[in-house]
């Protein structure tokens, strides 16, 4: 299935009126949710499931994780309004330092300035630096290091002042 295909879901569903649907392939699982108010915002998440796993193994030990970061963040976005957060731009697995043996790229206290680069996501064998787009101050590191993150995940709150 392709990301035109995924597109076309999402708004087929969001069209529908229904509130979620899951759709399990070989390799992957994609779970579509909308919220009551405004059906035509919809929110996909789309998971790879490694071949030598059993199917129905896997989507049990990832569904609780991305459902559980949504509820004690509401309460937590009143005290932390005032700090920008830095998102992740893709999915990917999260690693804040360069390499094994090096120091990570940025700490609570660090003080970064606009294109530095603040850890690096791996996608697809890939390695991506992910820059900063503000300057200002690490007050919070919100994922941990060689921990998958999804696409727009907070990752860093930073206090720009």
């Amino acid at each position: 299935m392709d990301i035109r295909e995924i597109q076309n879901l999402i708004k087929f569903v969001a069209k529908s009126g229904a509130t979620e649907v899951k759709l399990e392939m070989d390799d992957f699982k994609i779970t579509i949710k909308t919220t009551d108010a405004a059906a035509s915002e919809a929110t996909a998440y789309v998971q790879h499931i490694p071949m030598g796993q059993p199917v129905a193994q896997a989507p049990v030990a990832q569904a609780a994780p991305v459902a559980a970061p949504a509820a004690p963040s509401a309460p937590a976005a009143d005290d932390n309004s005032k700090y920008i957060t830095i998102k992740s731009p893709i999915i990917g697995t999260l690693y804040r330092k360069p390499s094994p043996d090096k120091p990570v790229f940025v700490e609570v206290g660090s003080t970064i300035s606009k294109g530095d680069v603040v850890c690096v996501i791996e996608a697809m064998k890939l390695f991506n630096e992910i820059e900063s787009e503000i300057s200002g101050k690490i007050v919070k590191v919100l994922v941990d290091d060689a921990s998958p993150v999804e696409f727009d995940q907070p990752l860093f709150l930073v206090d720009p002042s």
